[in-house]
């Protein structure tokens, strides 16, 4: 559909509706096609009208700051929505932290921190944000997103407000089993009181570790496959050659060889093929079927 013809479909907003944009500068791996359109919602009201108004035909697609996704080279079409600065503040009230869908996962961390509430800092070991981690349970370090979650708020594809506690929703390892159309817009949280200093330690820990053992300097996506029952990903893909293996720019770390990482001329072909082709050596030589952490979206060129 051209640009002209889908915006003669798309609802007035009052945030920014943009046509033909490249995604790529917005995900970590820094590869993806274009988006038909990038819906920028100036608040949870603009987002549900826009959603009301949408026709059922477009497709609405949700992309947080992409440091989990793949966006392959051919683009997504439809909508893209992408919630900005206004769906990022972060407030602490007693033992609850709300937060919104794009406060980034460090950021809450910190605040948490500063309250003296523990329990939140191993999102001080979670790169990005908190719509991201109620969709994939987020975790690290023997924590979970769920563990701490007491309610979220979305907005679902007919535009209504959603309000949930964390009890009424199914949460597994990596896997939120809200509907796939509900946009998160906020999370509560609950910490524990606790010394702010002791906090902060257990952060800096979490962060020291993550900067020894993650490329986390380079062009990458975190954990390409999740941990399968008994086992860690990164052993198997060690134990059939895995680390450093290159499929044109797209690479296993060398540092931890359960990241992919984008070279410097990656296309999203290139890192998926990766992909595929560790899948395939562990599934043949270790009898283990990987299943992928990153979210591949969108069309292949």
């Amino acid at each position: 559909m051209s640009a002209k013809s889908l915006a003669s479909r798309l609802p007035e907003v009052r945030g920014k509706l943009l046509f033909g944009i490249s995604l790529a500068p917005y995900t970590w791996l820094r590869v993806g096609g274009v988006a038909d359109a990038l819906f920028l919602p100036a608040d949870e009201a603009d987002l549900a009208l826009f959603l009301a108004a949408c026709p059922d035909d477009i497709p609405v697609f949700t992309m947080g700051a992409a440091s989990n996704l793949l966006v392959r080279d051919g683009g997504i079409r439809g909508v893209v929505v992408r919630l900005g600065p206004v769906f990022a503040k972060i407030s602490v009230d007693n033992n609850m932290v709300r937060a919104g869908a794009a406060a980034l996962d460090k950021s809450v961390a910190k605040a948490a921190a500063k309250a003296g509430l523990s329990g939140l800092a191993f999102y001080a070991g979670i790169p990005g944000t908190i719509g991201g981690a109620l969709r994939m349970n987020a975790g690290c370090y023997g924590h979970e997103t769920i563990d701490y979650l007491r309610e979220i708020v979305a907005i679902d594809r007919l535009g209504r407000r959603v309000i949930k506690s964390a009890d009424e929703i199914s949460f597994s390892y990596r896997h939120c089993d809200a509907p796939m159309d509900w946009i998160f817009t906020q999370a509560v949280f609950e910490g524990t009181p606790d010394d702010p200093t002791l906090v902060q330690a257990r952060m800096d820990e979490i962060t020291k570790k993550r900067e020894a053992s993650q490329p986390i300097r380079a062009k990458t996506g975190g954990s390409t496959f999740a941990n399968p029952q008994d086992a860690k990903s990164w052993e198997l893909i060690d134990a059939i050659g895995g680390r450093g293996r290159r499929v044109g720019g797209a690479q296993m770390s060398e540092k931890h060889c359960n990241f992919m990482i984008n070279t410097g001329d990656a296309s999203a072909a290139d890192l998926e093929n990766l992909g595929i082709s560790i899948r395939k050596d562990v599934h043949e030589q270790r009898g283990v079927d990987l299943r992928w952490e990153i979210k591949r979206v969108g069309k292949k060129a």
